[in-house]
């Protein structure tokens, strides 16, 4: 699977939206998380601002935070209780003053409209990227491997191809 290409670029017309939901969104990553997942929620809603037409075009900027952080933490396994930092959900929708029903039924929106779902490379903190297998099984030669444990050749090929964030070891 191909790396997207993440940016903050958003269309004129979605400033102040993308604004609004930003502000919100990292004032709780600095409280409860941290810088690396506020980037990734900044590349998510921007993402979400450069859909035609946007889906945070209608809403308010707090539900649609609440949403866009959940979508990245479900991705993530922020709520898992095993992970070494993990965060409730109810703490979240508690944080943006909405339901539960409404703050998962936002992320389930963002989650399909982007086909995001565990372990999604697209949607990895970086920090997490060398233990997240979907980034390293590919299929050479029709067998899936895991590219790790090819030779150096056969990584440097997947990494210009955009196949694997960067090459192992390097």
């Amino acid at each position: 699977m191909a790396q997207m290409k993440k940016s903050e670029n958003v269309p004129q017309a979605m400033q102040e939206k993308y604004q609004a939901i930003i502000e919100l969104t990292d004032s709780f990553a600095n409280e409860h998380l941290n810088k690396e997942c506020a980037q990734l929620i900044r590349f998510l809603t921007a993402a979400l601002c450069r859909k035609r037409p946007s889906p945070l075009d209608k809403g308010k900027a707090n539900t649609w935070a609440c949403g866009i952080i959940h979508a990245i933490g479900t991705v993530n396994f922020l709520f898992d209780k095993s992970q070494k930092s993990h965060l409730p959900s109810s703490e979240l929708y508690k944080h943006f003053g909405i339901s539960e029903s409404t703050g998962q039924g936002k992320s389930k929106l963002i989650r399909n409209m982007l086909n995001m779902g565990p372990f999604d490379p697209n949607w990895t903190l970086p920090s997490k990227m060398a233990s997240n297998p979907l980034v390293w099984i590919l299929s050479v030669n029709g067998m899936m491997v895991d590219i790790r444990s090819m030779p150096r050749e056969a990584q440097e090929i997947a990494f210009e191809k955009g196949l694997i964030p960067y090459i192992p070891g390097d």
